[in-house]
Order: C-alpha cells, then structure tokens, then sequence
C-alpha cells in the first residue's frame, strides 16, 4: 500500500470539478462540486446523528437505498437546512445533475454544507453544473475547494493497494473546520476507490471504520446538521469482487483506514482558528468504551484545548476532564505526557504531579502537533481522538459567520 496522487480521480473511471456558480458572494472560491464515475458504482454512506439534518441528507437516503450511485454534487456556502422547500431544491439539484450527465437522478448523492436557514436558491445552481460537466477531468483538488466553508486547508488523499494481484486505489476529499463533534462521520467526506466490493460489504466496511476514525474527532463540541460520509465503489480495477469478509476484506478496509485517518487529522488539524492538531492516545483501559470515552472527553475539555493554545502543561485538566468521562476509571493509576518532535515529556504518574520542566514543557507544547498521551494502567485497551487548540480566532470566526 502506498500513498499517492489524485485524490477522489486517483481510481479508475473517476472524474471531478469544482467552480464558481454564485452559492457564495466570493467569485474567487469555488461553491459547487462534482464526482463523476463512468460506470454506476455500489454505494454506501452514513449520517450525522443531530435530529435536525440538511434536506440533502433526506434525498441522498431515498436515492442510494439501493446500494448504487453514479454521481456526488455538493455546494458549499448553504447548508439547505431548515428551509420549507429544502427537499424541494435537493431534488432539483439531483434533476439537473442527472439531465446534464446523462444519468438516472436516483443515482445522484446531493450534499450541501454552509449556512443554516437560508433559503437555497436553485438559479445559481441551474448555471454552475454545466460549467461542471464541461470541467469534469482530473480536478480533485478543484472538487475539494468546492464543498470547503471557513477550511483553510484542502483535504484530499489517495492510495493504492492490491486485491489477488490486481492494483485498486482508493481516494477522498472532505470538508470541515467548524461544528465538528460528530457521533458518526464528519462535516463532508467523499470517498471513491476502483475496488469491486459488494455494497453491504461496502457499508459494512464505512460504518465499521467510522466508530474508530471520525466518531473520535472533535473540534468544538457541535454535532453538525449535514454531516455526510459516502463512497463510491466502481469495479473498474477488475478484481474479483468482494463479497465476503475475508483476507481482501481486510485488506479494503486497511486501506479505506489510511485515508480516514489522514482526513481526519487533517480536519482536525484545521479546526475554525486552530494552530495544533491535538491527539490524544489512550492506552491500558480496562475495554475499549472506557478508552474511548477518555480520550474523547479530554479532546473536548475547553480547558485543556486552551492550555495547548498557551503551550501551557496544565496536566490537571486533562485529569479533569478524566474525572467527567463517566467511566469507572482508577485515577490513582493514572500517567500522562506530552509529546512532540522536540520531545517528551512527564507531568502525572500515579495520579499526581510529578517534578518536570516547564521549559521543556512549553517547548514541547509550542509545536503544532501535540500528543496527549495518557495510561489508565488497568488493562490491555487503547483509543485514539483527533481535535485541536482553543484560540480567540474560533470566537471571531463563528461571531459574525452568517453576517
């Protein structure tokens, strides 16, 4: 398995594009996207779990209830949220897309991301996906800038990997700095691989990953409303197709993995005002819930996301927010570090401060990648959460988002 370049157009069969239509006032960012596979693909995706969701999320159910789509169009600077007529616009959005690709609309996935309560209108719409069709070709980054809001960064990986012989890539693009805290997937994500594989076998495989890869990230304790995940799985590698949970079974999801944990540090890492993705690695809890419950819950503490802002080692918010986890924890055992490319270093053993450095520490903690590492030391099971540092651009940023 190797990475390499092309994003969600890495596989075979796939194209994308990303323009400006009119969505957003900016003309110079793109506000609407599109994947294309020329051949109709097995599909699966999951949701977010908030019971107030984008009108999109509605229709993307209804038309891959199937297990099959040909297309993925996204806007990004409306959510299409809690409009009367929201599935209305999703539906023509899908209409529009499937007349100009030829296509069947039921084979389309709509997504939308942005502002919540704001009539979507579908006129800029009507215009932009022409534009897209005429684009389509190997533009996974444009695609990717497309479905971005307050992203500062593209996120977008690929990688290949064999099936008995046959060489299959995988690849994705996703969106997401803000109203993260999902219980099921992230902001956007967008996956397409070349790989034959069943379509339960390909839901079984996202839904399976999810729990460990974006379930455990969280950049401000929001679940959003238009939380998508969703793969496209064409064939045309031309590998046996996988229908059972065997070898090559482990194999996809190994490498459906390496991109969900790429893109989920990567939209942790770029977080609404964030300079340090933050991961916290909890090892020795008793199962796997506790461990968790444990590293999420410190990822979320404000406290301890501000102190990695100020390079501060405040260890005892970490054991706090511990302390929250509701789980039957021994914080007597406790041990934490911190750690990055300048090293590590011990601040709790046992539960309670020990002597250390505070230079060493606040060099440590300046890096923009820090490791929170802590040992339950009551049993064999570890967890790993994504997020990132509390900074005073968050509360800029979200202050005046819609105005």
């Amino acid at each position: 398995m190797k990475i390499i370049n092309g994003g969600v157009c890495a596989a075979k069969g796939f194209t994308a594009a990303g323009v400006h239509c009119g969505v957003r006032k900016n003309k110079t960012k793109n506000d609407i996207a599109l994947i294309y596979s020329e051949a109709l693909a097995n599909a699966a995706a999951v949701y977010t779990t908030n019971l107030v969701k984008g009108a999109p999320i509605e229709v993307t159910k209804k038309h891959i209830a199937n297990g099959k789509a040909q297309a993925v169009i996204c806007n990004s600077g409306n959510a299409n949220t809690c409009n009367a007529n929201g599935v209305q616009v999703a539906e023509e959005m899908s209409e529009i897309t499937a007349a100009a690709l030829g296509i069947d609309k039921t084979d389309v996935i709509v997504a939308s991301t942005g502002v919540i309560g704001q009539p979507l209108s579908i006129e800029p719409i009507k215009k932009g996906v022409p534009m897209l069709v005429s684009a389509l070709g190997d533009n996974s980054t444009e695609a990717a800038y497309g479905i971005m809001t307050t992203d500062t960064l593209v996120k977008e990986i690929a990688v290949s990997f064999e099936i008995d012989g046959v060489e299959c890539k995988i690849g994705g693009i996703a969106k997401g700095s803000g109203m993260i805290h999902p219980d099921m997937a992230t902001m956007l994500v967008f996956i397409t691989t070349d790989c034959a594989i069943s379509a339960p076998l390909l839901q079984k495989a996202l839904s399976g990953d999810i729990k460990d890869t974006f379930n455990m990230v969280s950049v401000d304790g929001d679940t959003s409303t238009n939380d998508t995940v969703a793969v496209l799985a064409n064939g045309m590698a031309g590998n046996n197709e996988i229908t059972e949970e065997d070898d090559n079974f482990k194999t996809f999801m190994k490498a459906l993995n390496t991109v969900t944990v790429y893109l989920c540090r990567c939209i942790a890492a770029d977080g609404e005002g964030a300079t340090k993705l933050l991961e916290c690695k909890v090892k020795g809890a008793k199962d796997l819930l506790t461990a968790k419950k444990v590293a999420k819950s410190i990822i979320c503490s404000s406290l301890t996301k501000a102190a990695m802002f100020g390079a501060d080692a405040n260890w005892g918010r970490v054991l706090c927010a511990i302390g929250y986890a509701k789980c039957d924890v021994d914080v007597t055992k406790v041990d934490v570090s911190f750690k990055s490319v300048k090293g590590e270093i011990a601040v709790c053993e046992s539960g309670s401060g020990v002597d250390f450095s505070e230079d060493k520490a606040k060099e440590i903690l300046l890096e923009n990648e820090i490791e929170i590492l802590v040992n339950l030391n009551d049993g064999e099971f570890d967890a790993t959460a994504w997020g990132c540092d509390l900074t005073y651009d968050y509360v800029k940023i979200n202050g005046d988002y819609r105005t």
